[in-house]
């Protein structure tokens, strides 16, 4: 059973825009799955996906979401998951994860969501985009037909370069950023092992800040081991996570208790 608070707050009805059409499986967003853990978190699963497109996404980012309530006629649209996590706790949809936490962890879990989010994210955007442009571009750009494709495509890598050259991930040699990216994997199965000795034992889900239910740094970790697990442009990321048994355990419980519908990432 959840321990997960839920909110008692009617859900109206709700469309996740994933980027990509795929239904009852992980997408190679981790923005995306981190929505999507932290609304079944709350015990709501009963949301629809569809591809969407950065076109029609408020901000240009994915996911974006529709949310039509009974008494309006037109849909209101959302981007941005920290955002939209926000709006749904201060409309009461969604319980607030991090409120009874103390002000010492309400920081630690911020700074961990940010290490995560404007650290570890840049990483995997250059291995996806830089090291396995091809995979990346032939999956998100699927719709597109072949010759087009080839020209946006290299439009899409020279603006993902010049983003990540800014932002300084770019920078750094394959090797640099292999061993930044391995030391955030190490730090959070540490903190995952530490959580994992406290944890009462059985199947049930353990947490990054050794709670007993989860706070938001889970959702977005779990979105980030997910989403790498399932993406065939992220050799390295696998080969990261893979190399630590605790952080698997991790994402195989919450996948077994929140997400049994969706097909799993290869053991």
């Amino acid at each position: 059973m959840s321990s997960a608070t839920t909110a008692t707050t009617p859900t109206p009805h709700l469309t996740i825009y994933r980027g990509f059409p795929d239904q009852g499986k992980y997408v190679w967003s981790p923005f995306v799955v981190k929505l999507e853990a932290r609304l079944r978190f709350a015990g709501i699963n009963n949301y629809k996906t569809e591809a969407g497109s950065l076109g029609k996404a408020p901000r240009g980012k994915i996911p974006y979401i529709s949310l039509q309530k009974e008494d309006l006629s037109e849909p209101e649209w959302l981007a941005d998951t920290s955002l939209i996590v926000q709006r749904f706790v201060d409309d009461g949809l969604l319980p607030d994860l991090n409120d009874a936490l103390s002000t010492h962890d309400q920081a630690l879990d911020l700074a961990l969501r940010a290490l995560l989010e404007d650290k570890l994210y840049f990483y995997q955007t250059l291995e996806r985009w830089n090291d396995n442009y091809y995979s990346m571009r032939d999956k998100v750009m699927a719709a597109i037909p072949y010759p087009v494709r080839v020209a946006v495509g290299l439009l899409a890598h020279r603006g993902v370069m010049g983003t990540l050259h800014g932002q300084g991930t770019a920078r750094y040699t394959p090797e640099e950023r292999d061993k930044l990216r391995g030391q955030i994997w190490d730090s959070m199965n540490t903190l995952a092992a530490e959580s994992k000795n406290k944890h009462a034992g059985g199947d049930a889900p353990f947490w990054l800040l050794g709670k007993e239910g989860p706070t938001e740094v889970d959702a977005t970790l779990f979105g980030m081991i997910a989403s790498g697990l399932v993406c065939v442009a992220a050799p390295d990321t696998q080969r990261h996570v893979r190399s630590h048994e605790v952080l698997m355990d991790y994402a195989q419980r919450i996948h077994d208790t929140y997400f049994p519908d969706y097909e799993c990432w290869e053991p």
